[in-house]
């Protein structure tokens, strides 16, 4: 028989309303978000897919358990490299429900390979430290040259990137010198042994350009190329440097430090070579351009000639030309003198005129006289004569002498 609490409890629960399914998963959905916060996740991947829409779906398991995942399209797109089936990482994720399913998984935000956590931090906080001290200033950097006169290689000659950097600048241009500065690229040591290569291939300033690479590889792999050593010696050197290390989603400290980054040794061989063909076509266009240039030089200067051959004269007909132009201006000289004498003629005939009328001996000839008193002064005036007063009067010839009898006004 059931007891009284029971009794009470199951009519309790009879009494209380049904919630439906959806608030229900709602509702763990919550609490689970609640209870778990972000929180670093590791396991293995397994059933990796990547939809059409972006998102990838995966499993991360161990050996005693698994749990779905997703990462949507948003925070793929940060993820620098593409998980692969079985590989084992590290997924920072949130713990919730897929409530259309009920269906309990994982929401990640980003991933890492496993055990690389505290190696990437490294890696962030040297990245920090350098780019504060100015160590990746683009000001600093130096383009490489367009047309080296020789290339350095700075790598393993066990590596496949010497392989495909001696390929590669074989096939664009077989002429131009290479020289391999052989050194490890992976491995205890390597920085130091890589920063000591740089300094040695600028103290012996055989390469107009030097190249910096490996192959691809997992951050531990890579980690030489993180080193500051490797970073100061590439802004030390005095040679530009091109680092091309890993894949094209392969980032390291010297990627950053170099003069240009290339996304792999092939590309960075084909950074600083132009192709042979190319440099030959455009040799060809030069010789063009200069034949068109000269020609055209050429063509200017017979002009110049021509010009100056119209120009030129025989000395007896220069002579010749010079003793017309001096009889020329002789006679315009002659002419001009003449034209000049007359002009004085002339006036010296108006200013004859001019003083004849004015002379009074021309007036007396025309029967006019002139008469004076006894002091000499010329009488204009009848009042101002004396009855009896002597009086002298010129005329055109001669003079008389008279006295004053009568006068009148």
């Amino acid at each position: 028989m059931p007891t009284p609490n029971g009794e009470s409890a199951a009519i309790e629960g009879a009494q209380q309303a049904p919630v439906s399914v959806s608030q229900l998963l709602r509702s763990v959905r919550d609490t689970l978000e609640r209870r778990f916060p972000l929180m670093w996740v590791a396991g293995e991947i397994s059933n990796f897919t990547r939809a059409a829409s972006g998102h990838w779906y995966f499993t991360l398991k161990d050996d005693d358990a698994q749990v779905d995942c997703v990462m949507f399209r948003g925070r793929a797109a940060y993820l620098d490299w593409t998980p692969k089936e079985g590989a084992r990482v590290e997924a920072r994720a949130l713990v919730t429900l897929y409530e259309p399913r009920g269906r309990f998984q994982l929401n990640v935000e980003t991933m890492r390979h496993a055990g690389l956590g505290p190696l990437y931090e490294r890696f962030l906080r040297l990245r920090e430290q350098l780019a504060r001290e100015g160590l990746f200033d683009a000001a600093a950097k130096r383009e490489p040259p367009a047309h080296p006169r020789a290339i350095g290689v700075l790598t393993s000659l066990a590596a496949a990137a010497l392989r495909d950097v001696l390929t590669t600048l074989a096939r664009r241009n077989p002429s131009l010198p290479v020289i391999v500065y052989p050194v490890p690229v992976q491995g205890e040591g390597a920085a130091e042994r890589i920063a000591a290569m740089l300094r040695t291939a600028n103290a012996r300033a055989e390469c107009d350009v030097l190249l910096l690479v490996r192959g691809g590889g997992s951050l531990e792999d890579l980690w030489q190329f993180n080193e500051q050593a490797v970073a100061r010696a590439i802004r030390a050197s005095r040679i530009p440097v091109v680092v091309g290390v890993g894949h094209e989603t392969d980032f390291t400290i010297a990627d950053f430090a170099a003069d240009r980054r290339a996304p792999t040794p092939t590309a960075a061989a084909e950074l600083v070579s132009a192709p042979r063909a190319e440099l030959i076509a455009r040799v060809a266009e030069l010789a063009l351009r200069a034949g068109r240039e000269s020609l055209r030089r050429i063509g200017y200067a017979m002009q110049t000639v021509d010009g100056l051959a119209r120009r030129l004269v025989h000395p007896a007909e220069r002579i010749h030309a010079s003793r017309q132009l001096v009889g020329q201006l002789a006679a315009r000289l002659a002419s001009a003198n003449a034209r000049q004498l007359d002009a004085v003629a002339a006036r010296l005939e108006r200013l004859r005129t001019g003083l004849a009328g004015l002379d009074p001996s021309a007036v007396l000839a025309r029967g006019y006289s002139i008469t004076r008193n006894g002091a000499g002064e010329v009488l204009r005036d009848a009042a101002r004569v004396a009855e009896g007063e002597r009086l002298v009067t010129t005329l055109s010839k001669g003079w008389i002498e008279s006295e004053a009898r009568r006068k009148g006004s």
